[in-house]
């Protein structure tokens, strides 16, 4: 066990093995959430559930062999729900399709991940507007998660209303919001899962849900959705014409996955204690963390999914004594595990795992409340990113709208000494967004 380096970090097989085991049962909850969101994209469930299982345990034991750090990777909470709902459903683009856009953002990053943009991306842009994506997307996914339960329903009057909250399907995805929330303001490691859990079981006591007749079975098979990704589809339309529509939802997920690993890594990396100013032995690994992530969006686009991200869940590992990428490896192989459990997986039904999108969101927004707020410019950028990703059912859009007004007022203020040339790039990208759209 030399390779890790435990007795340098302070820690021991046991440490690793109950870290990885701890961050598992703390995100096992995306097998099942991530297959329902996308299955709305017309992609077959069960294949879903074997092709998330496989690249949350390939990706998390790649970055454990490969950077060595306990962080486990899974797909990407937000950007799934972009994928399908912003994407497939609102911009009508086939899955094969938004697969392409997957694919190729991930290329982008993988050739990235080995130059200095990761650090021109951290300097040009601050951290308060990273802290409004972030914002922002929370906002978008826990408004699918309202939706899709029937919480929040269109309204020909006044466009979204409340829907019928008496109806028992809507009353028990309510109760398991506030049974995650209970058990997350607890402070309760597998808060997620067990929340999943329990309102599954009250799914199928009230007889809202049918019961599983069986627990155990093959994997499925990943065929349908394996290899089927369709690149040719992101510049050319219909009839053969070349395109730019697509090229800003590439950068969008690009650059959306970039800040939400940097963000979680420095996050997770604060607390186990990794120096990120002084060490660069600390900072390669963070950086080859950062490598395996992008690798890892391409693999998970040839097997069919979304966009694959490094998981703030990694944290629970770490307060549990995870110091090194045993950690990681102990976790993805529970993940390997749980790759004959097809049948319970489908018997979760989607009122306990709408509910989830929710709580993320509801995280994701307390970004919010670290950002400067008496700066006119980051107040107007952040309030365009919150609300106008939600409203617009894009990312892209919100994104794009406070890019522009950030750099607009700076101009207008005359605070020249803060436009860079990144944000002049991201605001020509964002008008770009506007005028292809």
């Amino acid at each position: 066990m030399d390779f890790f380096k435990l007795r340098e970090n302070k820690t021991t097989v046991s440490k690793e093995l109950n870290a990885g085991f701890t961050t598992f049962l703390t995100m096992i909850y995306i097998v099942p959430v991530n297959s329902i969101i996308m299955s709305k994209a017309g992609m077959p469930i069960d294949a879903l559930i074997t092709a998330t299982t496989l690249i949350t345990a390939i990706a998390t034991i790649i970055n454990g062999l490969w950077a060595n750090t306990p962080m486990a990777m899974s797909v990407g909470m937000g950007l799934n729900a972009y994928f399908t709902f912003g994407l497939c459903l609102s911009m009508k683009v086939p899955w094969q399709t938004a697969l392409g856009v997957v694919f190729l953002s991930g290329v982008i990053f993988v050739i990235l991940s080995f130059t200095n943009f990761r650090v021109w991306v951290l300097k040009s842009i601050p951290a308060d507007l990273c802290r409004a994506i972030s914002g922002g997307i929370g906002v978008f996914i826990a408004f699918v998660g309202l939706q899709q339960m029937g919480i929040v329903i269109k309204n020909d009057t006044v466009l979204l209303g409340l829907g019928n909250v008496s109806d028992p399907h809507v009353l028990i995805s309510l109760v398991g919001i506030f049974i995650i929330i209970g058990l997350w303001v607890r402070k309760i490691n597998g808060a997620f899962v067990i929340g999943v859990l329990l309102t599954t079981l009250l799914c199928w006591i009230f007889g809202l849900a049918p019961l599983p007749t069986e627990f155990l079975s093959q994997p499925a098979s990943i065929n349908p959705i394996f290899l089927q990704l369709d690149i040719k589809s992101v510049f050319f339309d219909e009839k053969g014409l070349f395109t730019l529509a697509l090229v800003p939802v590439i950068i969008v997920f690009f650059v959306t996955d970039l800040f939400d690993s940097i963000g979680t890594l420095s996050g997770v990396a604060s607390r186990s204690g990794v120096d990120m100013q002084n060490s660069k032995e600390d900072v390669k690994k963070l950086e080859k963390t950062l490598e395996a992530d992008a690798l890892a969006t391409v693999t998970g686009s040839l097997l069919g999914v979304s966009t694959t991200t490094t998981f703030v869940e990694s944290s629970s590992g770490v307060e549990a004594g995870g110091r090194t990428g045993l950690t990681a490896i102990f976790c993805g192989i529970f993940f390997l595990c749980i790759l004959f459990m097809l049948p319970l997986f489908k018997a979760i039904p989607a009122n306990a795992i709408y509910p989830v999108l929710v709580v993320v969101g509801v995280l994701m927004f307390t970004e919010l409340g670290s950002i400067d707020y008496k700066d006119p410019a980051i107040s107007v950028a952040t309030f365009f990113m919150v609300t106008l990703v939600p409203l617009t059912y894009s990312i892209t859009n919100g994104l794009a709208f406070g890019f522009l007004a950030y750099l607009v007022v700076r101009i207008f203020r005359n605070e020249w000494d803060k436009i860079n040339v990144g944000i002049v790039t991201l605001s020509i990208i964002s008008f770009v967004v506007f005028v292809v759209h």
